[in-house]
């Protein structure tokens, strides 16, 4: 895209998100303070120094997605004050904010979720205890802040639940869904009108999703949107287009199955990835196409991430400083 047309589309861009959010178009940006203080710049299209933030917005993007860790071990990144700096940036940018709950010190994922270490030696029912209380304490002080996050994601990518070994969904669906309830009704009290989000990997996985949502399902657990993570060229057997269009099917086959909206809540190509925008754009629409209109958004996984920790999956060019053709997607 040229520049005369990006300036074009940049400025219908941020129109649309002065006037309507119904889609949503956001970043999770969580690394940012860790990236700053380690002395990185950011460079807007034209080469000019600039604020993440106010790139991110000007390629069409309204809100933003922070992780939470209970205890970090460097003792500050990702923490709730981290959060709170960040959350305050995207509040004084006018874009909303999703705050993700990890329920760790650290990684959660597929294949790591490991209790926080001063829970370790918690009951179970103390655990749930702990999960309502620590849920509720942080929204409280978030509140106390100034944010009023939109969405609350309860675990992060829980596709064998959350809260090991007592939450793993194999050994105890049942324990999985009672800690997931517990920090739903802990959001819900603090954030009535707040969107709770269930939140599981491999959006080309359906028969995963259905095992994770029907065992939730059974066992009186509840939420309002179903979040999936996407990263089309690292879905293990397939290409992109395949991985983008089983995507879909599994997002139609949420709808159908419960009625309720999803979105994308992580999506990444590699930096240097010759078809990047048009990998990112295409999932957009898809998002878009979702049936009975409850495909809600989608968020990059930390696109300013550039020569930084080993992730290659961001949408920054490492030599220029400058955002890749895949934020170019979020103006389409």
């Amino acid at each position: 895209m040229n520049n005369t047309l990006k300036t074009l589309a940049i400025f219908g861009s941020l129109v649309a998100s002065n006037y309507s959010y119904a889609f949503i178009k956001g970043a999770d940006i969580s690394w940012i303070t860790q990236m700053e203080d380690s002395g990185y710049e950011f460079y807007n299209d034209w080469g000019y120094r600039q604020d993440v933030l106010s790139i991110l917005r000007d390629h069409g993007m309204n809100a933003v997605r922070l992780r939470v860790w209970v205890n970090p071990s460097d003792g500050y990144y990702s923490s709730l004050d981290d959060v709170i700096v960040k959350a305050q940036w995207a509040k004084d940018a006018n874009m909303d904010v999703m705050i993700d709950f990890h329920y760790s010190d650290t990684w959660a994922d597929p294949g790591n979720q490991w209790k926080p270490a001063a829970w370790q030696q918690l009951s179970f029912e103390d655990l749930m205890g702990q999960v309502w209380s620590y849920t509720r304490d942080s929204l409280n002080t978030l509140k106390a802040a100034g944010i009023t996050p939109k969405w609350i994601q309860v675990g992060n990518e829980t596709n064998n639940g959350m809260l090991w070994n007592e939450g793993m969904a194999s050994s105890s669906m049942r324990n999985y869904a009672w800690l997931f309830n517990s920090g739903r009704n802990a959001a819900k009290e603090v954030f009535p009108d707040a969107k709770v989000i269930v939140h599981l990997a491999n959006c080309h996985d359906n028969a995963n999703f259905r095992w994770i949502l029907d065992g939730l399902q059974s066992n009186s657990a509840w939420w309002d949107v179903i979040g999936a993570s996407s990263y089309p060229k690292n879905a293990t057997g397939l290409t992109w287009q395949e991985a983008n269009n089983q995507c879909l099917s599994n997002l139609n086959d949420m709808v159908e199955r419960y009625g309720t909206e999803v979105m994308i809540t992580e999506i990444g190509v590699p930096w240097d990835e010759p078809q990047a925008k048009t990998i990112v754009a295409d999932m957009i629409q898809k998002v878009r196409n979702v049936n009975q209109d409850k495909g809600i958004g989608i968020f990059y996984w930390e696109p300013q991430a550039y020569s930084w920790q080993g992730y290659t999956l961001g949408a920054w060019d490492p030599n220029t400083r400058q955002p890749t053709q895949a934020l170019d997607a979020f103006l389409e």
